[in-house]
């Protein structure tokens, strides 16, 4: 009888035992491994579309659901990622595009800038000698007529015919206006030449005052009659720096000034660019460029500095001026540009460049 009792114990305790068995591979160890076969796949397949299946809201469940919502969240960090690759790539075609278009307008410009300066060097080199050559014979054509009291009479008339006294008066005049014209065209032409330097690899003495005012003479085109340029130049020093890159960030600036003046619809006051200059702490120049403009909506006014951000038309702005303006002075010079505008109260661009880099 004893020995019924304990054989059926021991039957009953391997069912027992087997059932449990079963029960714990239903429950926890067939979930488990289907779950470890998930993460081999999303592993091997490198696919984080892959979700594993939650039948349970115990503890196995939790493992599930939180699995899942790690496969997302690693899903969405790497759309991030690779949108921010795109981006990145994006923002380097576009500026190397850009440096090789500065690069190859700096060529072009240099080789007009040459071809112009050769002759007008020659023209504005003999217009002295000219000038003192016309002096002279005016001055022999004085003393002749106040010598000569009865001249032949093929002479007065001739002298009658071409109007004599006029063009004693007009000549020196035509003359001292070709040499303006010509002293204009020298100008330009250095202008150019300075702006031409937009790859130069090395630092070196920067007129900040000199840059201002051949980036405005290249751009008189542009500065349309009403229009007044301020210069409130400070005693400021030379810095060192890259001029040609210098030269950009001040075309860029003061062309987006231009065109807010040319959209402002502020008609009761007079459109104006007011550049100002100082020496601030010693170690630093101060640039304020401000216009009286339609100004910067509050909501744009923090991307301005952001590649490809633009307010302009389709076709007219880029979105790189700002943006490369903003690495020229920040990161090629260790200086700050900051912005203050206000709808339809104008902008103020304040740059702070270092005297020494």
């Amino acid at each position: 009888m004893r020995i019924q009792i304990v054989a059926v114990s021991i039957l009953l305790s391997i069912a027992i035992a087997s059932l449990l068995a079963l029960v714990t591979s239903r429950t926890i160890t067939v979930p488990i491994q289907a779950l470890t076969n998930m993460a081999q796949r999303v592993t091997q397949e490198a696919n984080f579309d892959l979700q594993a299946t939650v039948t349970t809201t115990d503890e196995i469940g939790i493992l599930g659901n939180a699995f899942n919502q790690a496969l997302q969240r690693v899903k969405s960090l790497l759309e991030e990622q690779k949108a921010a690759v795109l981006q990145q790539q994006k923002l380097q075609e576009s500026q190397l595009l850009q440096s090789e278009k500065m690069s190859s307008l700096g060529r072009m410009v240099a080789g007009v800038a040459h071809e112009i300066n050769n002759p007008v060097n020659f023209i504005y080199g003999n217009l002295e000698p000219a000038i003192q050559y016309v002096d002279e014979l005016l001055e022999l054509l004085r003393i002749y007529s106040q010598e000569v009291a009865n001249p032949p009479l093929a002479v007065e008339e001739y002298a009658t015919e071409i109007d004599v006294e006029f063009v004693e008066e007009d000549l020196p005049k035509l003359l001292q206006s070709m040499k303006f014209g010509a002293d204009r065209v020298r100008q330009i032409v250095l202008s150019l030449k300075n702006f031409s330097r937009l790859d130069e690899a090395e630092a070196h003495t920067v007129d900040l005052h000199e840059c201002i005012d051949s980036t405005l003479l290249i751009l008189n085109n542009r500065i349309k009659k009403g229009i007044q340029i301020e210069r409130c130049y400070g005693n400021i020093p030379n810095i060192e720096g890259f001029a040609g890159s210098l030269y950009q960030v001040f075309m860029n600036i003061i062309n987006n000034a231009l065109d807010a003046l040319e959209k402002q619809d502020n008609t009761q006051e007079s459109p104006q660019i007011t550049i100002t200059t100082e020496h601030q702490d010693k170690n630093w120049v101060i640039i304020r460029i401000a216009d009286n403009g339609s100004g910067i909506a509050p909501e744009d006014q923090a991307k301005i500095f952001e590649t490809f951000f633009t307010t302009k038309p389709r076709g007219v702005g880029t979105g790189m001026g700002l943006s490369i303006s903003y690495q020229i002075i920040v990161e090629k010079h260790g200086g700050q540009l900051t912005c203050k505008s206000q709808l339809r109260g104008g902008t103020e661009f304040i740059i702070s460049l270092p005297i020494r880099l």
